[in-house]
């Protein structure tokens, strides 16, 4: 038996203005749009494109309550120009407990869906890969 990992579900109020968001945040596409379900995939033609999971943003009735049992975490070049990046399209930093010493920075987008951008892989780290 065979899996694959074909999306990530966001659960939103309203898709149609969660999933643009991400989409200009991560340089993705909108590639299927509806009044319940937007689904972001990389650029085409990107290195990410056909490899990274989908991100399926589905509409639900319910607002967000507690912290995320499952968030997304972003690996930058340059974390604090991503963080910077990322606060001046509508993120905001919040604190789930993380220790002051942490290497990354915890966000959550404009609906409150927390997030984490790393700090950059060093050259050595890079070069591991």
């Amino acid at each position: 038996m065979t899996l694959n990992w074909q999306c990530i579900v966001v659960d939103a109020a309203d898709p149609r203005t969660l999933a643009p968001w991400w989409a200009e945040l991560l340089g993705w596409r909108v590639t299927y749009d509806t009044e319940d379900e937007v689904v972001l995939e990389p650029a085409e033609g990107s290195p990410q494109d056909g490899i990274s999971p989908d991100i399926l943003f589905i509409k639900v009735p319910e607002s967000k309550g507690v912290k995320n049992r499952l968030h997304i975490d972003l690996r930058p070049d340059d974390q604090a120009a991503e963080v910077a990046r990322a606060e001046s399209l509508g993120a905001t930093r919040v604190d789930v407990g993380q220790d002051e010493k942490a290497t990354w920075v915890v966000m959550a987008d404009p609906a409150g869906n927390e997030f984490c951008i790393l700090r950059a892989f060093t050259p050595e780290e890079l070069a591991s890969l």
